[in-house]
């Protein structure tokens, strides 16, 4: 890879009411990619909030969707600004700037502590919770000469190596991205370092205050480290753990991936030797980590030029009587096993703006669900409409 700059992938909101965009992403069926296609189809969030309910039953929900009460989104506010915290924007200048080029950011995020730490170039470093004695303190060592290049460490805050790696890198400011709310502090051992990393870094979260971290809710929060790295490294982890997953998302957004060589008697190591089969790079020092991001560093951010995202997303919609149509072929096409948006559209030779309208309908309705990889599954097999 070799990268100057990333593009923005979506319409930036700085200019947006953050009521607004609160109440939109608090809405129940509406996730970041669901969210942005709104924002492309609508122009501004709060003329979504008024097309929800009627794309809803577009979709086939009986009792049209409602949105997220304005009051609760106030509420929500008001706890965050009490709380010390405050919301960022997707777009704003105080958002991570490598965040911005994922495929699904998320619209908003609160943070508390010193944003300051993700101006400059940030690596992600993750790990078992069950970590070896040996593997936390390599982790912490690290983090401690990678946070001494100028460079901030990522990391989530969990038992074992992410502890390590937020403690080795606690003098010279780390960033932690959490699966709950932003004062939930999880897993609850690690309540002091929490309290350290508010006065001497910061503290990121896209779910809503108070929220208790769910299972679901750590993929997004993984997705988050690696979106704003340079690269991620992985010191150790089983060949089904939370850090191959984060990994994967660097990989899929093209940062570099780096792996720490271990045993193979040990399950703790399987899964950073596969990924070093895989094309990882291998890591010894923090010198291997250094030298392989030396090519993406001071990258720049390039913001997509204006688009008329409402119009143009109009104009490829056709009428009710003609979605009707559509809606039946894509249905066709759906089951409950993931399927790339893109293998829809050519199968079913349709406009890519017609399959995301039918699509974004479906998902409103709560009968579709997004996987990774812009894939779509049906919450349930619909046999009695496509028969």
């Amino acid at each position: 890879m070799n990268f100057s700059s990333f593009s923005m992938q979506y319409p930036s909101l700085a200019a947006e009411n953050t009521l607004d965009v609160l109440q939109l992403i608090r809405t129940p069926n509406v996730g970041p990619v669901t969210f942005f296609q709104l924002i492309r189809r609508f122009g501004a969030a709060a003329e979504a909030l008024a097309a929800l309910p009627e794309l809803s039953v577009r979709g086939g929900r009986r009792q049209a969707l409602i949105p997220c009460p304005r009051e609760a989104a106030q509420k929500e506010m008001e706890a965050v600004e009490t709380f010390g915290a405050r919301i960022i924007l997707y777009g704003a200048p105080d958002y991570p700037k490598l965040l911005h080029a994922i495929s699904d950011p998320p619209p908003l995020i609160t943070v508390i502590g010193h944003v300051h730490l993700w101006k400059g170039d940030i690596v992600a470093m993750v790990g078992a919770r069950n970590a070896s004695a040996n593997g936390c303190q390599f982790a912490a060592r690290l983090a401690k000469e990678i946070s001494e290049s100028r460079l901030s460490i990522a990391s989530g805050l969990a038992r074992g190596i992410d502890t390590f790696v937020h403690k080795g890198s606690l003098a010279t400011g780390t960033i932690a991205v959490i699966a709950g709310g932003i004062d939930n502090i999880y897993p609850p051992e690690n309540e002091a370092l929490y309290k350290q990393i508010r006065e001497t870094g910061v503290i990121v979260s896209e779910q809503p205050f108070s929220a208790i971290p769910y299972s679901s809710a750590f993929p997004g929060r993984n997705r988050i480290i690696a979106g704003m790295s340079l690269g991620t490294v992985v010191v150790e982890a089983s060949l089904k753990s939370g850090s191959l997953i984060t990994a994967r998302f660097a990989t899929e957004n093209n940062r570099e991936v780096f792996a720490v060589p271990g045993s193979p008697l040990d399950p703790r190591s399987r899964g950073c030797n596969h990924l070093i089969k895989q094309g990882a790079n291998m890591v010894e020092s923090a010198t291997d980590i250094l030298q392989g991001i030396a090519h993406l560093r001071n990258i720049t951010l390039e913001e997509n030029p204006p688009m008329a995202y409402a119009s143009d997303y109009t104009a490829a919609t056709p009428d009710n009587n003609e979605l009707g149509a559509t809606r039946r072929l894509i249905l066709e096409k759906l089951g409950t096993t993931p399927v790339a948006v893109d293998e829809i559209i050519e199968q079913c030779q349709i406009p890519a703006q017609v399959a995301l309208t039918i699509l974004l309908e479906l998902e409103l309705a709560g009968r579709l669900k997004r996987s990774a990889g812009n894939k779509v599954y049906l919450t349930e097999v619909l046999t009695e409409e496509v028969a």
